[in-house]
């Protein structure tokens, strides 16, 4: 996978107050998938290389927005050749399709979390999706900053995104898992 750009924006605009901006630090920051392997195991694996930014105030969710590029070639399943093949034409076919992205449409929910809806764009395909958020926390970090993180889940199947390469019956579907934590700007 050489660049997927997963750019997930969650946006809902406000009247009347701007939420605060962050950066995602990605040195705390995660973003994996899960997939069946043949129906016989999970395989698992993340982006190394992505970027993004966010809006946030707990006291209005409603007015949020989030987005997050995450390069493709960065796949790291902890397998080399698994890697490379996963990157060529069988799985993203990086070279065609450097990035995805995703971009929200909808958050329904409160500060603790909720459901943002969008669409995921992958390997040059469009769909609709719907990510399951938590707030994980925020505050003052020891560095004079302030920090939030953010949680989100969601199940896609690949086959919709034109990814058919067979790996078994129980492969259509893959879990993704988004860990954001960002500073404020």
């Amino acid at each position: 996978m050489k660049s997927i750009s997963l750019g997930l924006v969650l946006a809902i605009v406000s009247g009347q107050t701007l939420a605060a901006q962050y950066t995602i630090d990605q040195s705390h920051a995660f973003i994996q998938f899960r997939i069946s392997h043949l129906g016989y195991s999970v395989l698992a694996g993340r982006f190394n290389d992505f970027s993004g930014e966010f809006s946030w105030d707990k006291t209005q969710p409603d007015a949020s927005a989030l987005s997050v590029t995450i390069k493709t070639a960065s796949i790291d399943t902890n397998w080399a050749e698994r890697d490379k093949h996963i990157r060529g034409g069988d799985f993203l076919d990086v070279e065609n399709f450097p990035e995805a992205s995703f971009k929200a449409t909808t958050f329904t929910g409160d500060a603790t979390g909720g459901t943002v809806a969008g669409v995921l764009t992958l390997h040059g395909v469009s769909k609709p999706v719907t990510l399951n958020v938590k707030a994980v926390g925020e505050g003052d970090d020891p560095w004079g900053g302030y920090r939030a993180g953010f949680s989100a889940t969601t199940t896609i199947n690949r086959t919709d995104f034109g990814i058919s390469y067979d790996l078994g019956p129980t492969a259509n579907t893959m879990e993704l898992d988004l860990f954001l934590e960002g500073i404020r700007q």
